[in-house]
């Protein structure tokens, strides 16, 4: 399923012709994917998916000009007349002096098999249809429906993917990532004896298939106690209160980050920390690493799409603004030293506030509860979105009142509204308990003083 020795040679073919027909400079990328999905419901077989992809995406540079184009269509005659006509049509367009490829200094070198992050099962190859069917039937193992209520459903999903990916330049550049993905995820729905339904979901993910099987088992349980403790749901006040948000939805409140620390955004004016580079604007507990070369981690990668080197680096520190994400152009535009495109395994750091006495590794759930004694834990966001120029934010939560540590009735209706600057500078603690199935290792966070309304 990986990318095969013929296929190299077309993209190299393309990089070759692109040069021959008049591109001053040319960039090649290659990917290859597949996905295979089982779905259940209610214990049968309900839709079997299989998605392929393979195709070839070219960047040219032509007399100033940039132009990108892509195609599935990867035989060596049609690639000729595409490169040559994509040549053409990139002479029609605007010139754009500020495009061109990254220095090959910044480029990745390591790169070489695609296997160097770590993240490749070779059992992958080994998967039968049967053996997809038997991962998904076991996805839904018997279970009981919580007392005064009955299960309506349960939908299951078990996929897996392999996506391989290269990259060729006219400057030398050739690097590679392969990586394999493991998925299942239940939900159920309750019905309580008033008719009232409440739905729960669970889902794990792992890049090897031994590790997904053993976490399989316990998804749809997770998936039914989620469900479970909605029932008897209401409203709640609304005022200034401590935000507990849990681990499953705190990424919710870090995209807006970064979304405001990209460089077109920046170059725009349309983001809130625009000219904060180097300012300290967030609560001194807010650290978050960018660890992409960490081996094995979800998200790991050695370069970018331009084929730039990617490195560990701190994006937030001690609340401190460390970089723009800044691709070359962004870069140009902005009349500063490019980085990087974005974020690939962002991880924001554990933290405990002053008088908290918690050994570093076990800030969770619990603890932080116990720590910010009342107040709303949120579970899920319902709607609403965040102002990217100005960081002004609302949205619909549901989730759970807590009082002295320990969680009392489930809530929906309530709306949390604010500014992203002040909300992450009165960051009260910080887990360390992301869970490792995700991309974005982000944790339980706790805020204090945040404004509820219902």
């Amino acid at each position: 399923m990986r990318i095969n020795p013929e296929e190299i040679r077309l993209a190299e073919h393309c990089l070759a012709q692109a040069l021959a027909q008049g591109a001053s400079a040319a960039r090649i990328s290659l990917s290859k994917s597949v996905t295979d999905s089982f779905a259940l419901l209610d214990g049968e077989l309900d839709k079997v998916t299989r998605c392929t992809d393979r195709s070839i995406f070219m960047h040219l540079y032509v007399d100033g000009r940039y132009g990108t184009y892509s195609t599935d269509r990867l035989e060596k005659e049609e690639l000729d007349s595409f490169v040559r006509q994509t040549v053409a049509a990139t002479r029609l367009l605007a010139p754009d002096p500020l495009r061109s490829l990254p220095d090959p200094s910044r480029c990745a070198k390591d790169a070489v098999t695609g296997l160097e992050s770590g993240l490749y099962d070779p059992e992958y190859e080994t998967l039968e249809p049967q053996n997809r069917l038997e991962l998904a039937m076991a996805s839904q193992p018997r279970v009981d429906a919580p007392q005064g209520c009955r299960i309506a459903s349960i939908e299951s999903e078990y996929s897996d993917n392999i996506d391989d990916n290269l990259i060729l330049d006219s400057n030398g550049l050739r690097a590679r990532h392969t990586e394999t993905s493991f998925s299942v995820c239940c939900e159920v729905t309750l019905e309580d004896s008033q008719g009232r339904k409440y739905s729960g979901y669970w889902w794990e993910a792992s890049a090897f298939l031994g590790k997904l099987r053993e976490l399989l088992p316990d998804c749809l349980p997770t998936a039914v106690e989620r469900a479970a403790a909605q029932v008897g749901q209401g409203k709640a006040r609304g005022g200034r209160r401590t935000m507990v948000v849990d681990r499953t939805v705190s990424s919710r409140l870090v995209a807006p980050l970064f979304s405001a620390l990209y460089g077109m955004a920046v170059q725009q004016k349309s983001s809130f920390l625009e000219g904060c580079l180097g300012e300290k604007v967030f609560s001194e507990g807010l650290t978050i690493m960018d660890l992409p070369r960490e081996r094995g981690m979800n998200g790991a990668r050695l370069f970018d799409t331009e084929g730039v080197a990617t490195l560990n680096r701190p994006v937030i520190e001690k609340g401190r603004v460390g970089m723009y994400f800044l691709d070359n152009y962004s870069a140009g535009k902005l009349g500063t030293e490019p980085t990087i495109e974005g974020p690939s395994v962002p991880v924001l750091m554990p933290y405990a506030g002053e008088g908290c006495n918690i050994p570093g590794n076990e800030i969770n759930l619990p603890r932080i509860l116990k720590e910010c004694r009342n107040g709303i834990l949120v579970t899920g966001f319902n709607g609403g979105n965040c102002n990217g120029t100005t960081g002004d934010f609302s949205y619909g939560v549901e989730g759970f009142t807590f009082s002295r540590g320990k969680i009392r009735r489930p809530v929906h209706g309530l709306v949390v509204t604010g500014n992203m600057k002040d909300l992450w500078s009165s960051l009260l603690m910080a887990g360390s308990d992301a869970r490792k199935c995700s991309r974005w290792q982000i944790p339980t966070l706790a805020f204090g003083d945040v404004s509820f309304s219902s």
